[in-house]
């Protein structure tokens, strides 16, 4: 059982509510029902039966309420559980009260997904099991049994949304990759959006905190005091396998911080060099979906902020026909357009971003084309391309505006790019943008 017995809930003065029914909060049910909990879910849309109002009366009635990281902290049923006085959880935070292992946060705009799967694949090559969790893989809640698990580590990717209501989870190590414009739809201000994070500082367990340097500039720009022991990474200063997934940007810093955790955790570093050789990196980041006439066709489609789009630019070498748009998280799209526009040659751009992308690039003497959706884009992309050059999808925004998630525009994108030599059926690729 968790060190934290003593700050355990009573499940049994009444139902728990879960808010949400998602995986997140399916999760957060299962881990309720194996305590004995009786449990009422509620979510918006009715899914999995669920009830689709969480009124006062139901607030009165659960004095437990654990919900999903998609609820912002002013959103009406979490302000009507505060005024019954119930106790309320973030499904993380509400796990990490029966987690007995090991746990170590990873946040940051970019690298985080990438970051938290290379240390579980390198802390299981040591021997040490391990397992993601949080905002990859499967919810920590969704881990109250495993066989072993106080000598397992769980590396939880963390993010803004789930940090800034933590109450309860305490972890052994922090890794935050870095910091840039991102979610200011949420969180309304850059201010805020470092705050979220820096939420995970206040609860670490022991001194073991690694940043990125952006994480210091941006700490001193907002008046934030990074503690004495805090590790400092600079990718420029980086050595990371050549030959690897990680021997350039951007995700050499990503090695930089596993390397730095690694040696604070006294692990042999010629394990963490072997890991990072039979790594093989998630999909939809950077990645060469084919080459055609000596023109590359890349799929950074994970690249869903600002500074994840630029990385992807500053990391292409020779002429772009860019890729980009979708729905907007807040941020400077002026600023953006400026910064981008030296690394493009021609612009093609999708979603509701496109508009003022579009004036924003062109004022910045870019030419672009705006497509009604994305496999148009890819074959105006195609008409246009720079010779021996590249055609980067690294959209800079979200796609929930005409896809499911960022997973699916990479795949419309790849096929797509097949169509174009007929490598897969241009009858496939017309139904990419979801209803």
């Amino acid at each position: 059982m968790s060190t934290l017995t003593n700050q355990l809930p009573n499940l049994h003065d009444g139902p728990a509510a879960v808010l949400g029914a998602g995986v997140s909060g399916k999760g957060a049910q299962a881990l309720l029902r194996s305590q004995g909990a009786w449990v009422n879910l509620f979510d918006e849309k009715g899914a999995h039966s669920a009830k689709t109002d969480f009124t006062e009366r139901d607030a009165q009635h659960h004095r437990l309420v654990i919900y999903s990281p998609g609820f912002k902290p002013d959103h009406p049923w979490l302000e009507r559980a505060r005024q019954a006085g119930a106790d309320i959880y973030g499904e993380l935070d509400f796990a990490s009260l029966y987690w007995p292992g090991a746990l170590v946060a990873v946040t940051g705009a970019n690298g985080k997904t990438t970051l938290t799967q290379f240390l579980v694949h390198a802390l299981k090559q040591s021997g040490t099991d391990s397992f993601a969790a949080g905002n990859v893989g499967f919810p920590l809640s969704r881990f109250f049994e495993t066989g072993g698990a106080e000598h397992t580590v769980a590396v939880c990717e963390v993010s803004s949304f789930q940090a800034e209501g933590l109450r309860a989870l305490r972890p052994q190590a922090v890794l935050w990759t870095n910091f840039a414009e991102d979610h200011l739809e949420r969180h309304g201000s850059m201010l805020q959006y470092f705050s979220a994070k820096w939420r995970l500082i206040e609860r670490l367990r022991r001194p073991r905190l690694i940043v990125g340097r952006s994480v210091v500039e941006w700490a001193d720009r907002l008046g934030f005091v990074l503690p004495s022991y805090t590790i400092v990474v600079d990718e420029a200063g980086v050595s990371s396998p050549a030959g690897s997934p990680f021997a350039g940007p951007p995700q050499r810093e990503n090695y930089g911080l596993a390397r730095a955790y690694w040696e604070s955790e006294h692990l042999d570093l010629s394990i963490l060099e072997q890991a990072a050789y039979n790594f093989d990196l998630p999909a939809h980041r950077l990645e060469l979906i084919a080459e055609y006439d000596g023109v590359r066709f890349w799929d950074d489609s994970k690249a869903t902020n600002f500074h994840a789009a630029e990385a992807a630019l500053a990391a292409m070498d020779g002429p772009v026909v860019w890729i980009g748009g979708g729905r907007r998280k807040g941020g400077d799209i002026t600023a953006f357009a400026q910064r981008i526009a030296p690394k493009i040659n021609y612009a093609c751009l999708i979603g509701e971003s496109a508009a003022d992308l579009s004036v924003a690039l062109s004022n910045a003497g870019v030419t672009v084309h705006r497509s009604p959706e994305l496999t148009s884009a890819v074959q105006d992309a195609w008409v246009h391309h720079p010779n021996r050059g590249n055609i980067l999808l690294s959209p800079g925004f979200s796609s929930h505006d005409q896809f499911t998630s960022y997973a699916d525009r990479g795949e419309c994108f790849r096929r797509a790019v097949l169509s174009l030599k007929g490598a897969t059926p241009a009858t496939t690729v017309t139904q990419c943008v979801k209803p």
